[in-house]
């Protein structure tokens, strides 16, 4: 924003030179990107952050010099000359919609005449940055650049029915701004309108229909508050930005709104004659409550790292305009309605800090750092990505975000997910309770790149509702191969591995939606997610490459509480193993599970494996049937085994299979 030093100087006493006081803003939190010297003026340009709405305006960054140099800020008088006609002859201000305009209000100045403005506002403007339209509308703008509050002045006569209401747009409803932009309104639009029409775009720009021209005579005065956000998202729906909107997406000063208005129309006066009815139309429904805000001392020394005494810290605040009071270790502040922009501790710590001088804090000539040792997470989920990194896989970083198809697709439903209203993200906005379908679209893309076989996987977090204002958060580590799924069950292993050598992983028959077959994971006898083979119909509908691709997913803080820090370490055997294959005949609905857990019962200690081979389906296995064959691994710690002890454990085994599983050996 652009400071003329010549107005300023209107309600400020200042004795620095330019650059002089250059830095003293920049001290204050407000950089300075240029000094300009014009004729008779010098102009700096500084950045104001878009939480201090109330500094954009002279009478603004006036006030914080007057607070840093201990002076007094001097407001313009007003001496409004008013009609004997009461401005409710002319018109009533009514809001329809009290949460995006607090208060609203409407001024009639009548007998005026528009013509050229005076050299001295006309230069004045010129040298901030704003062009010169005509006397009544340089006056608005003045009034802007001095008070921060943007105020529109209509010609009253092109109004309708002696109303101004402030309501939603109706779908259908058009505009033509005065920029001549042709605005095509929708509901969520907030507009000022007169008994028939839309006549403004609240907070963003007015109407040509009702701007003021040569031929005006009486003008309606508009001063308001609107919702910030509503004034920014209208004005990006359009395409339009201005001086006002820009000020109005940062806040004006509710309670000065009537204060703003009388100045506005007082330069008016000046500046094209005529006089103000007598009052002012002044919807304001809701007045806010003050805010008061607590900091303690202590916590201002020990978050700042030095000693400001009470005193200096209190002195400080009240010359913030905050109204301290001190009692014991707390103070009190009551936040003036210009500043939006304190509502916590931590703001009354920083306003202290810049009035006391950012460059009063002493630094120290060297930076201690101390580098804090990986927690248990980090080094656990570090071990993770290496060894899925050994086994091929590619580690993939996607957006928190998924879309409505692909979360009826993987979660059962899209309904009750949490998600976003955001015009920038219509389509994908809600948070995601699974990674696998993130993980798929990914596939999908390298599929479409041709990059073939693909393994990837992420480790990110998912977001589930929890009934209450926060969602459950977990972190997950998802996979995704388009193999055969016993290669992925390889990988789970190792995983499950990598956490505790000791782990024992199982896979029990679950079904999901998604999944041709499926299962849930426990390691260690505790579940820790899900695995499966996508199903024909899943494919098809996330427009999939048609070959088999495998899915799991895990919890990582459930693979975390089973990890060991000491890994057990085993001599090398001293001694051979022997291994037998069993291709086992049994009924189609036998798992994998079946078959391990009646091995299990009549195994021996010197059972050290058992590993699936292989599974056949087709002549000369019966219909209904199938082929699995199973890897016996036998090993004897103590000693050397003999074949004829093998077949003493492996009779004892396939008995157990024969009677609990009606298992029987295949021949060929």
């Amino acid at each position: 924003m652009k400071i003329s030093l010549d107005w300023l100087k209107n309600y400020v006493q200042i004795d620095q030179n330019a650059e002089s006081l250059a830095e003293t803003l920049s001290d204050l939190g407000f950089p300075t990107e240029s000094i300009e010297y014009l004729d008779g003026d010098t102009v700096i340009d500084i950045e104001v952050t878009s939480n201090r709405g109330d500094c954009l305006s002279h009478i603004g960054i006036a006030r914080e010099i007057a607070a840093a140099g201990g002076g007094e800020l001097q407001l313009p008088e007003i001496n409004l000359p008013q009609d004997k006609v009461e401005v409710t002859d002319f018109v009533a201000a009514r809001i329809d919609c009290p949460d995006l305009c607090k208060r609203y209000t409407a001024r009639i100045i009548t007998g005026i005449k528009v013509g050229p403005s005076p050299d001295w506002m006309k230069k004045r403007l010129e040298a901030v940055g704003v062009r010169s339209v005509n006397n009544v509308v340089d006056a608005t703008n003045y009034a802007m650049m001095e008070t921060g509050q943007p105020p529109h002045a209509f010609d009253y006569d092109k109004l309708s029915g002696k109303q101004i209401i402030v309501r939603k747009a109706v779908k259908g409803e058009k505009l033509i701004s005065i920029d001549e932009t042709k605005c095509d309104l929708d509901e969520s639009m907030l507009i000022i309108a007169d008994a028939d029409k839309p006549v403004a775009i609240a907070g963003v720009m007015g109407g040509l229909d009702t701007e003021v021209s040569e031929t005006t005579t009486t003008i309606l005065l508009e001063d308001a508050h609107f919702d910030p956000v509503t004034v920014r998202t209208t004005g990006r729906k359009l395409g339009i930005s201005s001086e006002s909107s820009f000020r109005f997406e940062r806040h004006v000063d509710v309670e000065r709104i009537d204060w703003a208005s009388q100045r506005t129309a007082q330069l008016i006066i000046e500046v094209a004659g005529g006089k103000a009815a007598k009052g002012v139309a002044d919807a304001y429904p809701c007045k806010p409550d003050e805010t008061r805000v607590q900091m303690r001392l202590s916590r201002l020394n020990s978050l700042l790292g030095i000693d400001i005494d009470s005193e200096r810290a209190v002195g400080i605040l009240a010359g913030l305009d905050l109204k301290p009071n001190l009692d014991g270790d707390v103070v009190t502040c009551t936040v003036p309605s210009w500043r939006h922009d304190i509502y916590r501790e931590a703001d009354l710590i920083e306003e202290v800090a810049r009035g006391y001088g950012y460059g009063n804090i002493p630094v120290q000539s060297k930076v201690q750092i101390e580098v804090a040792r990986a927690d248990k997470r980090e080094k656990v989920s570090c071990k993770l990505r290496n060894y899925l990194n050994g086994c091929g896989f590619y580690e993939t970083i996607n957006i928190s975000f998924t879309d409505a198809e692909t979360a009826e697709v993987f979660s059962g439903g899209s309904g009750d997910h949490i998600s976003v209203k955001d015009d920038s993200r219509k389509s994908a906005n809600m948070l995601r309770q699974t990674l696998i379908g993130s993980l798929l679209n990914v596939l999908k893309s390298n599929y479409n790149a041709g990059n073939i076989p693909c393994r990837i996987f992420e480790i990110a977090d998912t977001f589930e509702p929890s009934g209450q204002e926060l969602p459950i958060e977990r972190t997950k580590i998802s996979l995704a191969v388009d193999g055969d799924f016993r290669q992925l069950r390889g990988v789970i292993e190792g995983l499950a591995s990598v956490i505790n050598s000791e782990a024992n992983v199982e896979i029990k028959p679950a079904e999901f939606k998604w999944a041709q077959a499926a299962g849930q994971i426990f390691v260690s006898g505790k579940q820790v997610g899900f695995a499966g083979v996508v199903s024909e119909q899943a494919v098809k509908k996330m427009d999939l490459p048609q070959t088999v691709i495998s899915v799991a997913e895990l919890d990582l803080q459930d693979l975390l509480d089973l990890h060991l820090e000491a890994v057990a370490v085993k001599p090398l055997p001293r001694f051979p193993s022997i291994k037998r294959d069993l291709s086992l005949v049994v009924d189609e609905p036998v798992s994998w599970a079946d078959i391990t857990g009646a091995i299990a019962k009549k195994a021996t200690d010197e059972l050290e494996d058992v590993v699936f081979a292989g599974i056949y389906r087709g002549k000369p296995i019966d219909p209904g049937k199938k082929s699995v064959t199973a890897s016996l691994v036998f090993r004897d710690e103590e000693g050397t085994l003999k074949h004829e002890t093998v077949d003493q454990f492996e009779n004892s085994i396939l008995n157990e299979l024969k009677n609990s599983l009606g298992a029987e050996l295949r021949a060929v």
